[in-house]
């Protein structure tokens, strides 16, 4: 494939990187600076959408809301979390002409996850749920998008429930309804996320360790693999390799 880098941060360093190991060409990164860069600059996805085959975003939500009112058709695998409700809708409305992919989290593991969620809460609906995830001490945002994405599932499936963050805060016992979120930083950790269900006298944890954020990168390349070739359509990994919405 022919590869335009929306952003050039870390991830898509290691998107360039993996993805010339594998034979893939890098065209160019789409950015806001002037500054140097081992490829070429450029400001629009207008620009290079004559020059890619796919452009892969792992930007922030200012860069590419702005790129997403332009006029063109390239594929493109989205990975920015931020603003995710006005990304997915334009996304949307691109995927009329374009096939567009679209996940919080770039890991098929973390996807997968998500669908034992779907199985596992109906099964265990007395049971209480708490969710924890822990990223290295540079991350500024929290929760992580990923645990956002994983209580979504749990609220889809369990009726009134809300999200507790500050029980230090409370002299009250759990309610059965609330759903702990809680968020740890310190070192280098990649990225861990728990889904833990408490029971009466048993336990039972669902748990994804990231050992390496390469398994983001290598999912965008894989996943826009597979995207070259689908017809126009909004995409996840839940209908990637099956149809589009």
């Amino acid at each position: 494939m022919k590869i335009a880098l929306i952003g050039y941060g870390a991830m898509n360093k290691r998107v360039a990187r993996l993805a010339e190991e594998s034979g893939h060409e890098v065209v160019g990164v789409i950015v806001k600076s002037d500054k140097s860069y081992p490829y070429p600059v450029y400001h629009s996805i207008k620009d290079v959408e004559e020059l890619a085959d796919v452009a892969i975003d792992f930007s922030n939500p200012e860069l590419l809301l702005l790129l997403l009112k332009e006029d063109f058709k390239l594929p493109l695998v989205i990975a920015t979390t931020g603003e995710k409700e006005q990304i997915i809708e334009r996304l949307q409305e691109l995927g009329q002409d374009m096939p567009v992919f679209f996940s919080a989290n770039m890991s098929y593991g973390i996807h997968v996850l998500t669908k034992l969620l779907e199985v596992a809460v109906p099964l265990l609906n007395d049971y209480d749920i708490e969710l924890t995830e822990a990223h290295h001490n540079q991350k500024v945002d929290a929760p992580s998008g990923t645990l956002v994405k994983l209580y979504d599932v749990i609220e889809s499936l369990r009726q009134d429930v809300y999200q507790e963050h500050n029980r230090h805060e409370k002299n009250s016992k759990r309610t059965n309804n609330e759903i702990g979120v809680h968020a740890l930083r310190g070192g280098t950790i990649v990225g861990e996320h728990d889904v833990l269900f408490a029971g009466i006298d048993e336990t039972i944890t669902l748990t994804h360790r990231a050992q390496s954020k390469d398994i983001f990168a290598n999912g965008a390349i894989q996943a826009a693999l597979t995207l070259v070739d689908k017809p126009n359509g909004y995409y996840t990994f839940d209908n990637l390799n099956k149809g589009a919405n």
